[in-house]
């Protein structure tokens, strides 16, 4: 493994770690990985459990930092920048003229590199034979961290923003920069812009999140693609639309879900973890060494969850592996049930929903920690208007993307709808099985918003994000609806009345049917094999969630820490540590109390070498605009020797745009 340069046309500097195969007898394929979560220290031992594999494997493995990032030279202006991308062409072209390359690139990623890994595909490099997409997505407006269903993200637009300002503001390693390392951080500094000004400002689906989105043309992807995501991982759903896409295009592509959050598999959490690592290098040579094809080499693997006591599968998910020869399958069968064989009765529920309502959902973007996860449901569906079936006379196996059709009518020009399928056991626990939201100024689509006009019914569709799951024999079936869903969603401007028509509306479930004999000749991923030696050293502080209210003010504050800890690089002495913290508030009956305030700390050093990073984000809104404030501060030295060098405040005002 080694630091390398990647000159750019404009005299910009990429900086790089390769690992090399050890036995090599000439030119190999590469991976690529092309992320902005610096290659040396924040994830080093990412590096040791994904590229060293790989060298071993015969691939020269390269991770680049984005421009801006880590050691790379520039400022990282926002997520998928024009730039980013004519970037990655430069980086395959400079990999292609190295003496170990043999002309060949596969890019891996995870999240960010997930992302623009589809993203480089759909520019069509000559370089690039295959991809691996890792929890990503192919359209950046319907399914990211911003919004939803048109609705705003409360719980991931600020809290995002703010990771990426302090990450942004992380300097460069002197080890590799040298005494130049000071000048180009305060010039980072300098011209690092908040990104929350930006997604805030694009509140409809318009050029801003077109580009990045290849589900605008899945034809521009010509090269194989192995996508991959988690059951809860919110860009599960990406999975599905990728393997309907590229299919209809004649793109080779395969699709994998386990019952991880947003996690590499071979690092999966809930478990079981698989061997990830040895199913990309057999993906990478089908591709790259012209390997025999076998059965396995597309269609869709899915984990299929076996029904368990609520909280009880926390960390290992009982179930099996099943298999899909494509999406969609004739295997999965639509299953429309009305409202009102769950418990409906023909007339008319007014949903009042209270504002604080959603707090037991958990984390929108779930990494597997334990306060992430979601909680009993059974206080929420009580405040909203829930329709609950009999008991089940038989298991029932979902996969795919259920929807809920509703009539209502709103008193106000805007409202929102949230809507939960979930599970009850006998005991009246009530699992989330699946969740979908809506703004209803975007029923008819998320790029021309209309306001409701008050007093008229409208018959609208929520599609729920898609799902692998097991309803058990004995429990029951739930749809809760609900005009609110904090902290997930940012409240209307006004406190809403909708009226929900309960004789009419319908759920429907794509209903699979086992087919036991051919699941019981499905091959097993087997599990991961331990790291390679490595010389970094962590400790992790756990996250933590505290929701607390007070009946005389009616504030609800939730309070979340977000899983931390440091790590040193026992071979250099490099250490990094981090603190998150996000605050959520609201008074109940005042949809204008909502806050989201963060906070981000970022510490590096080695020796005597000391930096750190602090970053305050607020978000907060009237009934016509969102004031969004950012402050960032940078120290240099420890203790009672550190100064600080930087400091700056960014305030800006957004109109709400049917919001």
């Amino acid at each position: 493994m080694r630091h390398v340069w990647i000159p750019l046309r404009d005299g910009t500097r990429l900086a790089a770690r390769v690992w090399l195969p050890a036995d090599a007898s000439g030119p190999v394929p590469s991976v690529l990985e092309y992320i902005p979560y610096r290659k040396n220290d924040a994830t080093a031992p990412r590096d040791v459990t994904l590229h060293a594999p790989f060298a071993q494997a015969g691939f020269a493995s390269v991770r680049v930092d984005c421009r801006g990032s880590g050691d790379s030279d520039g400022v990282m202006l926002d997520e998928y920048h024009p730039t980013e991308l004519s970037d990655a062409l430069e980086v395959l072209d400079w990999i292609e003229r190295q003496e170990w390359s043999d002309g060949q690139v596969a890019i891996i990623g995870k999240s960010w590199g997930g992302f623009n890994g589809l993203q480089i595909a759909a520019l069509d490099p000559p370089q690039l034979r295959c991809i691996v997409t890792v929890c990503s997505t192919d359209d950046r407006y319907a399914d990211d961290v911003h919004y939803a269903g048109g609705a705003l993200l409360a719980s991931e637009m600020l809290p995002w923003a703010a990771t990426m300002l302090a990450y942004n503001a992380r300097p460069g390693d002197p080890a590799v920069l040298g005494e130049s390392w000071r000048e180009r951080w305060l010039e980072r500094l300098a011209a690092t812009v908040p990104y929350a000004e930006e997604w805030v400002g694009h509140q409809r689906r318009d050029a801003y999140w077109e580009h990045g989105s290849v589900c605008e043309d899945y034809s521009a992807i010509k090269v194989p693609v192995y996508a991959v995501g988690g059951w809860l991982d919110q860009y599960r759903g990406a999975v599905f639309r990728l393997m309907t896409g590229l299919e209809e295009a004649g793109v080779p592509v395969k699709g994998l879900l386990g019952p991880w959050a947003h996690n590499y598999p071979h690092q999966g959490v809930p478990g079981p973890a698989i061997d990830f690592i040895g199913e990309c290098v057999r993906w990478f040579d089908r591709w790259m060494r012209s390997s025999a094809p076998t059965d396995d080499d597309l269609g869709l693997r899915v984990w299929m969850p076996e029904p368990a006591p609520l909280g009880a599968d926390r960390v290992h998910r009982a179930g099996r592996w099943v298999a899909e020869p494509s999406w969609p399958s004739p295997g999965v069968t639509s299953r429309r049930t009305p409202l009102s064989e769950l418990g409906g009765v023909p007339g008319t529920a007014v949903l009042r929903s209270p504002l604080a309502l959603g707090a037991g959902t958990g984390d929108f973007l779930k990494f597997g920690d334990v306060p992430g996860q979601y909680a009993d449901q059974a206080a929420d569906d009580g405040l909203a208007c829930s329709f609950t079936g009999p008991e089940l006379p038989e298991r029932v196996e979902i996969l795919g993307a259920p929807e809920v059709t509703l009539r209502v009518t709103s008193d106000r020009p805007q409202a929102q709808l949230a809507v939960r399928l979930c599970e009850v056991t006998p005991d009246g626990a009530s699992r989330l099985v699946t969740t979908g939201l809506l703004n209803l100024t975007h029923r008819a689509g998320h790029a021309a918003p209309e306001p409701l006009e008050p007093g008229r019914a409208y018959d609208v569709t929520v599609p729920l994000f898609a799902v692998g799951h097991a309803f058990g024999a004995g429990n029951r079936i739930r749809v809760a609806v609900s005009a609110a869903l904090w902290p997930w969603v940012w409240p209307s401007p006004q406190s809403v009345a909708l009226e929900l028509d309960t004789g009419h509306g319908a759920l429907t479930l794509p209903v699979r049917e086992p087919r036991p004999a051919e699941e019981a000749a499905l091959g097993d991923f087997g599990p991961p094999p331990p790291a390679p030696p490595h010389s970094i050293e962590t400790e992790t502080l756990p996250g933590a969630r505290r929701v607390t209210y007070d009946p005389v003010s009616r504030e609800q504050v939730i309070v979340a820490t977000p899983a931390g800890g440091s790590m040193v690089d026992c071979a250099d002495g490099l250490t990094y540590g981090s603190r998150d913290l996000n605050r959520f508030r609201l008074v109940e009956g005042d949809p204008l109390s909502a806050s989201v305030e963060c906070e981000r700390e970022e510490r590096i050093g080695r020796g005597e070498w000391a930096v750190r990073v602090h970053t305050r984000s607020r978000m907060t809104a009237d009934d016509r605009d969102f004031l969004v404030v950012n402050h960032l501060a940078a120290y240099e030295g420890s203790g009672a020797q550190e100064r600080e060098v930087f400091a700056r405040t960014w305030t800006r005002s957004i109109p709400r745009d049917q919001v």
